[in-house]
């Protein structure tokens, strides 16, 4: 994803805590802000140690990265959330990766359809 599309300082991730609404299943939760006027979504990733080694977290990330392409017309696009991985999701094959963040997204209205 594109820089534009990312939640990247420290002070936009504290908001989207502090103000934003979480929803969670098994393997994430997910926090969202609600930003009229704004042009596309921006999310942020968060893979904690618990998940394991920097290696089993940027293939996480990378999963989750490439869920959220796959489903970029289908997201709304006035809102900021974060995805917080949950440590059952190490051992999880690509399919089921998606069907769990589809799931979370719902739950969170983020995903349109």
């Amino acid at each position: 994803m594109r820089k534009s599309y990312r939640v990247k300082k420290e002070a936009d991730f504290q908001k989207v805590f502090m103000q934003g609404k979480s929803c969670a299943n098994r393997q994430f939760v997910v926090y969202v802000i609600d930003k009229p006027g704004q042009l596309h979504f921006r999310v942020g990733i968060s893979v904690g140690k618990r998940i394991g080694n920097s290696v089993a977290r940027n293939w996480v990330k990378r999963r989750i990265r490439q869920s959220l392409t796959e489903l970029k017309p289908d997201l709304r696009q006035d809102c900021d959330f974060i995805i917080i991985a949950r440590p059952p999701i190490s051992g999880v094959s690509m399919t089921d990766t998606k069907k769990n963040l589809i799931h979370v997204l719902r739950l969170a209205h983020v995903l349109l359809k």
